[in-house]
């Protein structure tokens, strides 16, 4: 069964606690089980991490390359920052699918400019963390060609 990986970067670990009116009541635990539900239905398996620190995420995805045939990724505030991110993105071959909970267009105009974007083979921004199981749907329909 192929494995689709979804990360978490800085302060997702705080869904459910953290601006609740920008980002909701689910945690991310309820995040981590819809992401699990809804490759299940499309016949894939899901490994979830979250971390606050740019190295793992960059570790993580390095290792992708060989224990993953696609990439979800909500990079938080790295989206707008990390070039590390985006480089280590650049050397993985299968879809990466961007996902952000609040619409980042909406938001501080920092906010707008996502480097990840520009790797990702599709965006999804301002769904909530219904945002997390239609960037699985759409990995799993990518790798089914």
């Amino acid at each position: 069964m192929q494995t689709i990986l979804v990360l978490n970067g800085p302060n997702l670990n705080l869904l459910g606690q953290r601006e609740p009116a920008i980002y909701g009541s689910e945690t991310l635990a309820d995040v981590e089980a819809l992401c699990a539900e809804t490759a299940k239905a499309d016949g894939f398996a899901v490994t979830c991490r979250q971390s606050n620190r740019e190295y793992e995420l960059i570790d993580w995805i390095q290792a992708a390359r060989v224990e993953a045939a696609a990439i979800v990724i909500n990079p938080g505030a790295f989206s707008h920052t990390s070039i590390a991110i985006l480089d280590a993105l650049g050397a993985f071959e299968g879809p990466v699918i961007e996902v952000h909970i609040s619409n980042i267009h909406r938001r501080e105009a920092f906010r707008h400019h996502s480097y990840v974007s520009s790797r990702a083979d599709a965006v999804i921004a301002g769904a909530g963390v219904q945002g997390y199981a239609f960037a699985v749907q759409r990995a799993a329909r990518l790798l089914a060609g």
